[in-house]
């Protein structure tokens, strides 16, 4: 019996979600883990590619909907706890199992991730010094969960039916549990790209943006600080350490971009912004 499944929504990921793959199992034991990758609306080859990695399930859907490949994925998927982790993350066989370990013993409602690193060697300086501040706030300092990995156990999933139709599912996810059922495994990591400019980087906030305010209030149980005194207290960290000064302007244009278009556009389409780089080097 697996000690933990995990769902992975893929839509034309190619070669990567193979890299992907071989890398989260490459320390595994046969059955270990479950492993069912939803290829949902692809126009490549993403699920052979993800069939061709030893013990991996892969499910098709004509949707191209990662909110329709997650609930497809939870009605494949046959055990707990359960992770839900993006094609494009970076993450091993051991900080998978200690997700796991930190979930499988807990009887009351969990939710648990690794902590985040931003790979941002190969973006801009503008996108570096955004991400250096990112790492002082209240998001990142308070319970973080998401942002590519979440896992969940039984009593947890319990917290919603399936999946709702919105764009942010990690915050969704994340705002059914109070900080206090948020477990940070911080002995392990997972590794997301970050975006090689801060105009890429913008056009990915927004869809962000447009998805944490697309919530309804009644889908979240957190609450959260009034934004001025979180605001307050990102300045007050800055202030108290100044080589992060200078990456203050940076991050001030990146958020306050993201945060006033992405509230013009709020009842707009939808597109799906992501960043292209990483599919084009797998694919080469």
């Amino acid at each position: 019996m697996s000690i933990l499944s995990i769902v992975v929504p893929a839509h034309d990921e190619g070669p990567l979600i193979r890299a992907t793959l071989v890398r989260m199992l490459a320390d595994a034991e046969p059955g270990e883990f479950e492993v069912i990758v939803v290829a949902n609306g692809c126009t490549d080859d993403t699920a052979a590619h993800a069939a061709a990695v030893p013990g991996v399930t892969v499910v098709e859907i004509a949707a191209a909907s990662k909110i329709a490949a997650l609930n497809a994925g939870d009605d494949a998927a046959t055990g707990y706890p359960r992770a839900y982790i993006d094609a494009d993350v970076d993450i091993t066989t051991d900080a998978l199992r200690a997700l796991a370990a930190a979930l499988s013993t807990a009887a009351e409602p969990r939710v648990a991730a690794p902590r985040i690193e931003i790979d941002a060697a190969r973006s801009t300086f503008a996108v570096r010094a955004y991400y250096r501040v990112w790492e002082l706030s209240d998001y990142r300092t308070t319970g973080h969960i998401g942002s590519g990995v979440y896992a969940v156990n039984a009593a947890g999933r319990e917290r919603w039916t399936e999946f709702p139709d919105v764009i942010a599912d990690d915050r969704f996810v994340q705002q059914r549990f109070h900080a206090d059922e948020r477990v940070s495994v911080a002995d392990h990591s997972f590794t997301v790209a970050a975006s090689r400019d801060m105009r890429t980087h913008i056009r990915r906030g927004i869809r962000i943006e447009r998805g944490n305010r697309q919530l309804p209030a009644t889908a979240q149980l957190a609450g959260q600080d009034p934004a001025a005194r979180r605001y307050a207290r990102l300045l007050s960290r800055v202030a108290r350490r100044p080589p992060r000064w200078i990456d203050l302007p940076f991050y001030v244009y990146g958020f306050a971009s993201t945060t006033l278009r992405g509230r013009r556009s709020i009842d707009g389409p939808t597109a799906w912004s992501r960043d292209d780089a990483l599919r084009q080097e797998a694919r080469a």
